[in-house]
Order: structure tokens, then sequence, then C-alpha cells
């Protein structure tokens, strides 16, 4: 089944800017050619493709022709480069899977450096982001997996190195007797998000059990470390983000020379590999600049 460009332009306008009149500003159509674009694309695949409301939705057809054409998009982009053609068509749109520390740490250098490309970011945890591949939902992602999904090709990056840290104060009030399993599970920790398991991970690394400490949800990279700061709770800090913190004495590891490391890799589809190379040129490098050796 063949598509007509203009009909799947309208559906993933729509659903990236979350209705009808917004898609129709994008397309520079009025929101009655957008609509009739979209009826005539469900009459054709026999489905429903939105979900009308504030904002615009799709449904899983229509967010998988919406991803079909993204990709149409990035490989006429790879023709044109090949054939060193004209792409008066504007920057093409990649959907990339990224965990929130690698975004906050090393990615954006890897965003930095390609151009003619708009990124639509899905931020998830790396022991989780595999599973936007296997739905077709991006492009590529940033993993935890360094075994290939099927359909991807897998390139190692490297780890980010993770560090338990807290504040002085907290140090004193909560571990004056030591790190102990019984110090750990009575002092609060911040955990970003149910699917975060790093804490978790390096308690059983350095303790041998399994406990459940009270835990602040604080679904964000820079919140940690000023939670941390603010001797709220412990937690696994990227390096990055806490190295100067550490360097003046604002933020302590709570054993010293216990990182947790977490090996990265990207996966990309395998039919988008030609288009997405420059993309994949310009993660490596950063990784290899923003990572340590895996």
């Amino acid at each position: 089944m063949q598509f007509d460009p203009q009909q799947l332009a309208a559906l993933a306008a729509i659903l990236r800017l979350g209705s009808f009149e917004a898609a129709a500003g994008a397309l520079s159509v009025t929101p009655s050619a957008v609509s009739q674009r979209i009826r005539a694309l469900e009459e054709k695949v026999g489905l429903a493709l939105i979900q009308r409301g504030p904002p615009a939705t799709g449904t899983a057809a229509g967010l998988r022709l919406a991803r079909h054409a993204e990709d149409v998009g990035l490989l006429e982009a790879q023709v044109s480069r090949d054939l060193a053609l004209d792409q008066g068509s504007g920057p093409v749109r990649v959907r990339i899977a990224v965990n929130a520390d690698s975004l906050a740490t090393w990615f954006l250098e890897a965003m930095f450096g390609v151009k003619g490309v708009l990124f639509d970011l899905v931020i998830d945890d790396q022991d989780h982001s595999a599973e936007w591949l296997r739905r077709g939902e991006v492009s590529a992602a940033i993993t935890a997996h360094g075994r290939p999904i099927p359909g991807c090709d897998a390139h190692p990056l490297g780890a980010l190195r993770y560090i338990a840290t807290a504040s002085p104060r907290f140090m004193k009030q909560w571990f004056a007797g030591g790190v102990t399993p019984e110090a750990l599970s009575l002092a609060p920790c911040l955990t970003f998000n149910a699917k975060d398991q790093l804490q978790q991970r390096w308690i059983e690394m350095q303790t041998g059990m399994q406990l459940a400490p009270p835990t602040h949800f604080l679904p964000s990279s820079q919140g940690f470390v000023d939670a941390a700061l603010a001797a709220m709770g412990w937690g696994m800090n990227p390096r990055a983000l806490v190295r100067k913190h550490i360097a003046h004495g604002d933020l302590v590891p709570l054993i010293p020379h216990r990182p947790l490391d977490v090996p990265l890799s990207w996966q990309v589809s395998r039919v988008l590999t030609p288009a997405l190379a420059p993309l994949t040129r310009a993660v490596r490098q950063a990784a290899s600049l923003g990572l340590i050796p895996g």
C-alpha cells in the first residue's frame, strides 16, 4: 500500500503539535485541508488514526504511520546527500529514546554535532528504552542492552559512572556509625522513578542484601543533585554532575572508590542505519568524551 506524502505529513504534524490548527499552521494550509487529509488517510487504511481531544493524540495505528513518515523523511534525506541534491524540504525529524542522565551529561554534544535534524526525544530508563525500539516507536535508542535488538545494529559506547553521594550533614545524621546495612535500610534515598534500580543495585553490591529504604521519587537529574545538596537523601549521581561538588566538599561519596558503572549502547533500526550514519558518528564521538571505556 502506498501512502500520500501530504496525508502522512498532516498526521505527523498533528501528533507532534497536538492539534489540527497547529498542524495547519506548520504546513501552511487550512485546518479544513488537514482534516480532509486525515479523513482520506483513515478511509484508506480503514482505521482511526487520531484520538481527537486537547491534545490530539495518536491511536496505535496512527503512531505507527507517523513513525513511517519520519523514516521515509530520513531515507529521502540520505538519498539527497548521496546524490548531492538540494535538500529543499528542510530538516528531517528523528525520534530517539534516551535516559535522562545521558541527556544531562553527554548526549547533547551528539545532538549539537548533527546538522539538518530536528530531535524528538523520549526520556526513559536505559534498562527500558529498548522497548521503544522493539515497538517501532523510535528510530534509535541509548540502552543498557549490549546485545542487538532484533532488526537493529548495536554500538557499545562505554559506561556512565555513578557515585553514591550525600551531603556531609546527611552523612553525619544517618551514617555516623558507618554505611551499614542497618543504616542503609533507614536513611532516605533518592529514586528517579519506579523503573530506577540504581540505588538498589549499589546497595546489593556493597552489602549482598536486598534492602528497601525509604525513598523520595524525583524524576530530574539535576533535581537529584540539588536534593542531595539539601540533605534530603542520598542517591546515585552521574560523576559528571557531582565532580565539582565533591571537590568542594559539598557532597561526599557514601563509600569512597565504590562507583557503579552502567554500560550503554547505541542501537539504531537497521533499515535506517545508513540514513542515521552521521548521527551515529556524533553519538560515538560524544560518548568517547563523556563516558568511561566499557
